[in-house]
């Protein structure tokens, strides 16, 4: 009887721990593939006057190129976002002469992959001038690219984010975007991650615009309800970064 006892303590020993396992590994797996789809009829509607060139690169990243830019922007979607969502904003920048890469992330998570921007880089050699940013988590996480690699960008793009490194000594322009109606922004860190920014910051706020109005995913839980659309809050932001790019932006400016 003692023998069997024991037979059973052990294997209950590695039965038990394997159950939980799966348990959590099953759970994981249906937390990483719950995310925010692309409105993919929204943005087809949006993007209907569009002409950029568009290619998806080996890695998945979409490129929107206009032409001969000098200029380029690197951009991280925000956490558990498909990457599409970002197409309309992308297309609206590079329509103004910009080249955008929009980076495929791992399980949709910018933190499983914080230097995707490398490869981007060297895969187009002719920019001169790079520009890093990104949406909520995604902006928090281009931060850490930014802080790895000082002297590589230009400046960094914030929307409805804030830095997660001190890059008081960096050298670099930042452009911070939020919407009024922002209830997913925690916005005591966000004023308390200003101290980590450089002095040359510019702050965009869009009257009426909400926290899921950068792309085009329908509405983000916890979020505000917003007074203007989702394709006026894109082209609201997408004027002020390629007003910023072009130095036309001034510090403390509000967009409506």
């Amino acid at each position: 009887m003692k023998k069997n006892g024991a037979q059973k303590k052990r294997i209950l020993w590695i039965v038990i721990p394997v159950a939980v396992l799966s348990v959590l590994l099953s759970a994981s797996m249906i937390w990483l593939e719950t995310y925010y789809r692309a409105d993919t009829e929204t943005i087809a509607a949006f993007s209907a006057d569009r002409t950029v060139r568009e290619q998806t690169l080996e890695n998945g990243d979409l490129v929107f190129d206009p032409g001969n830019a000098k200029t380029g922007l690197i951009f991280y979607p925000g956490g558990k976002v498909e990457q599409e969502a970002y197409a309309p904003l992308m297309r609206e920048i590079s329509a103004n002469g910009v080249l955008c890469v929009l980076c495929k992330m791992p399980f949709r998570l910018a933190v499983l992959d914080t230097h995707a921007a490398d490869g981007v880089r060297a895969a187009f050699p002719v920019i001169a001038q790079w520009y890093i940013g990104g949406h909520s988590l995604g902006g928090a996480v281009a931060s850490i690219e930014v802080e790895e690699h000082p002297g590589v960008y230009a400046g960094m793009i914030l929307l409805a984010s804030f830095s997660d490194k001190d890059l008081t000594d960096e050298s670099l322009r930042v452009l911070s975007i939020y919407g009024s109606e922002d209830r997913v922004l925690n916005r005591e860190a966000y004023e308390q991650a200003k101290s980590l920014l450089p002095e040359d910051v510019t702050e965009v706020v869009i009257d009426g615009g909400c926290h899921a109005g950068f792309g085009m995913y329908g509405a983000q839980s916890g979020d505000g309800k917003p007074s203007i659309t989702n394709g006026e809050q894109i082209r609201i932001t997408a004027k002020a970064i390629t007003d910023w790019l072009n130095n036309s932006v001034s510090s403390g400016a509000n967009a409506d």
